[in-house]
């Protein structure tokens, strides 16, 4: 009896196992669960779909001979139970190159298909960016290959998105908008405060942004979205922890990272926190016969007894003083108060250590070296973000999203030059409130409305002094902007409807009004302004009008004609700083928003589901176009500014500005193991007066082979760009003599290798070989010489 109690117990036992029996589906690459994996049979009659963790339950497959496993990132497959039992219920499936489906949020602040959006839009994954190892948020986008990024120094990263680059484009991150009042009209790099480490993906909307994202989005909005709390989908806790440490030789990087994750049902927090430091970097010693010693850091300035020495470089490759560090951290909360209410808080910090401008530290002036220092101060940013989620159906909307943010900012400027005992500091400090309520609105399956407000608030206060470096005596000194503060305000209101009319053509159509105001005061007027403060009061309409068109279910045509518009900025209207070599750009008053008109189509055809191409085609007419121009103070074309004789400019509206050009990207899955991915990017542009435009790279692009097997993934690549000839430069760049040959940019290519491998379920090594033929190049525009031949080892840990 005993012997039967005990055998039905076993039967008992193992009908509930195959009652209840999990599979889980992973990548096949690095062994990560994958989410919403559609599981079915040729016949449709049984069906299920992966969670968040991979798992489904596929009892109801029981002695199936064909079940299939698809999702529109990955290689469909089909296996029968028998095969999946053998395999302990676990299911590898292979990333596809080309993704026939994609969410993205960017285009209108929900979740939308990518086929349902006129926009261009560059969407880049967190798998991506783990296998990369970028350095900085800048690299993020670099290694997109389809954005062009300018460093001034090593601790910077300014994109070029369609001719436009600074203010002319949109930093947001989880949606808050990070330009504010002293964005520069110059190279920014304020992309390096987002810690790449932290992201779960990021999105580029090519062309104008404005109608939902408001001033600057001209040429594009860069959108990183952060990693999300994980909840438990039962009672029991999920705690997950994650990190890697990584070395790079070229700047002796470096980064340390650590991921914590507490999930309840109900609410969750997370943790990411990073540190980085690297080194002086060292650029290619491979130079072009023609331009022997260009890059080369033959020399350097150090204090010694006392005294500004001129010290020899023992290593003409090692870029003296462009090392730097960083900490930046994340903390999340989560909380679902009801079915349909969910609360969401932020806070994000970075701090840096002194970043030295690079390109400062190398110009020269009567044959020496003219600065002893020129570095940023350190960086601090803090931003809180508390989203409140509101997913209920009502009459006026289906879904509602609060968000209000402050933002705390502090740069500054330390410059002292050849044996001068005093050192200069400026110091900028803004604070920056939002709110932005959004909502969405379903009509019908085919009819959606998108609208919202927005409101922001900025305070900038501006001070300096110079220090003696041997007595710590303090003076008061020039401010960069006016010293008496400044207030911004502005506030908005946007509609945005969503149409689908057919299977084959959907359209979009927008409309946004905003209103700026700003108020700058001068306590002091040391240059005699004929003016003691400078306001803005300016409003603007805009909107836009595409639509996506599919003949075919592999054939995609996309229209997008648009208007986009700037504000002045603080930095645009009343800073007084020195360009370049003996040039002073002084406040004006008079400055006025410029417009930017846009249309871009993109055709796309897949081939087979495996191959893809997408060919884009662009125009912008900016209208009442700021820049930079000779100028007069009091009918002077000339003033004294710190020390120097130095031509007076200043920003001001020219008649107009065209910028056009084309992106071709193309990819194919050859087979299961093997891939290949090619982009190429050209754009030109001039003003009304036929000068060439400063942010229009040369022709920019890169070449991809990828293989991926079972816990492994390889890329051999190779980056170029075609040279930017010396009568091609503008002539803001033309007075930049010492970071460009006599013939401009020259041409350049790398070769790379990157390859990752799963050792286990929770560690994952990464390496990588970037230029390996060690060769020097600069990227247009920058400042600083890019990475000489660069090992990358990383460490990743899953737990």
């Amino acid at each position: 009896m005993k012997q039967i109690y005990l055998l039905f117990i076993l039967i008992l036992t193992n009908h509930f196992l195959v009652l209840s029996q999990r599979i889980n589906v992973l990548s096949e690459t690095d062994l990560t669960p994958i989410n919403n994996v559609t599981i079915y049979t040729p016949d449709f009659s049984i069906s299920t779909l992966t969670n968040k963790n991979g798992n489904a339950d596929i009892s109801n497959f029981l002695g199936k001979e064909f079940i299939i496993f698809q999702h529109p990132s990955y290689q469909t497959v089909t296996l029968s139970y028998k095969l999946i039992k053998s395999n302990n219920y676990e299911v590898l499936l292979s990333e596809r190159t080309i993704k026939l489906s994609e969410i993205t949020i960017s285009a209108n602040k929900w979740k939308q298909e990518s086929i349902e959006i006129p926009n261009k839009i560059i969407s880049i994954q967190a798998k991506d960016i783990s296998f990369n190892n970028p350095q900085t948020s800048a690299d993020v986008l670099s290694n997109s290959h389809e954005i062009f990024i300018q460093k001034s120094q090593l601790g910077g990263g300014s994109p070029m998105i369609r001719g436009f680059a600074a203010n002319r484009l949109l930093i947001e991150v989880d949606g808050i908008r990070m330009n504010n009042i002293i964005f520069r009209s110059g190279n920014l790099q304020n992309i390096i405060l987002i810690d790449p480490n932290s992201l779960s993906g990021s999105e580029v909307i090519l062309g104008p942004g404005t109608v939902i994202d408001g001033s600057d989005a001209i040429g594009g909005v860069m959108n990183f979205q952060t990693k999300s709390v994980t909840l438990s989908e039962n009672d029991t806790a999920n705690i997950k922890l994650n990190g890697f440490i990584r070395y790079s030789t070229a700047n002796n990087e470096e980064t340390s990272n650590f991921i914590f994750n507490y999930g309840r049902k109900k609410w969750g927090l997370l943790i990411v926190a990073s540190h980085s430091s690297f080194g002086d970097l060292r650029t290619g010693a491979n130079r072009s016969s023609k331009y022997p010693d260009w890059g080369k850091r033959p020399e350097y300035v150090q204090l010694i007894d006392g005294h500004d020495s001129i010290v020899e470089n023992t290593n003409v490759n090692i870029q003296k003083f462009s090392g730097y560090s960083q900490n930046n951290f994340l903390q999340k909360l989560k909380w679902e108060i009801t079915k349909n209410i969910s609360l969401d808080y932020s806070l994000f910090y970075s701090n840096s250590s002194n970043i030295p401008r690079y390109d400062r530290l190398i110009q020269y002036k009567d044959d020496k070296l003219k600065y002893a220092q020129w570095e940023y101060g350190p960086q601090f940013w803090l931003l809180h973000n508390l989203n409140i989620k509101l997913n209920k159906s009502h009459k006026l909307y289906n879904q509602m999203l609060i968000s209000l943010s402050y933002q705390d900012i502090e740069e500054s400027r330390i410059d002292r030059k050849l044996n001068s005992e005093n050192k200069r500091i400026r110091i900028e400090k803004v604070k920056a409130y939002s709110l932005n309520i959004d909502f969405e609105k379903e009509l019908s399956e085919n009819n959606t409305f998108f609208y919202g407000i927005e409101g922001i608030l900025n305070f900038e206060n501006s001070s300096a002094e110079k220090i003696n470096i041997f007595t710590d005596e303090t003076t008061i000194c020039d401010t960069r902007y006016p010293d008496g503060g400044t207030k911004f305000q502005s506030g908005a209101a946007y509609l945005n409807y969503k149409l689908k009319l057919n299977n084959f053509l959907r359209f979009q159509t927008r409309i946004r009004y905003s209103r700026i105001n700003l108020n700058s005061k001068f306590n002091t007027n040391p240059y005699n302004f004929p003016f003691s403060d400078i306001r803005i009061n300016t409003g603007a309409l805009n909107g836009s009008f595409g639509f996506v068109y599919t003949p075919k279910q592999d054939i995609f045509l996309n229209l997008n004609l648009g208007s986009g518009f700037r504000a002045p900025n603080l930095d645009d209207i009343a800073k007084v700083f020195d360009s370049e070599p003996e040039h002073v750009v002084v406040p004006n008053e008079n400055l006025k928003s410029e417009y930017a008109y846009n249309s871009d189509l993109t055709i796309e055809k897949i081939f087979n589901k495996s191959a893809k191409l997408n060919i884009t085609f662009f125009y912008t007419y900016l209208d009442n176009a700021m820049v930079r121009r000779d100028f007069t103070l009091n009918g002077q074309d000339s003033i004294m500014y710190d020390g120097v004789l130095s031509k007076v400019e200043a920003v001001v509206n020219a008649g107009y500005a065209t910028v056009y050009g084309a992106s071709i990207a193309f990819s194919a899955d050859i087979d299961k193991h093997f891939a290949t991915k090619a982009n190429i990017s050209y754009s030109t542009g001039k003003d009304d007066e036929q000068y060439p435009l400063r942010h229009i790279p040369p022709v920019f692009g890169n070449l991809t082979l990828i293989y991926k097997a079972e816990r492994f993934k390889s890329e051999i690549y190779s980056n170029f760009n075609a040279n930017k000839p010396w009568d091609k430069l503008p002539p803001s760049e033309q007075a930049k003599t010492h970071l460009y040959t006599a013939d401009g940019t020259p041409a350049w290519i790398t070769l790379n290798v990157k390859a990752s491998y799963q050792i286990n379920k929770y560690i994952q090594a990464n390496v990588g070989i970037e230029n390996i033929f060690d060769t020097h190049y600069r990227p247009y525009s920058s400042g600083i010489s890019a990475p000489g031949r660069n090992l990358i080892i990383a460490i990743r840990a899953n737990l």
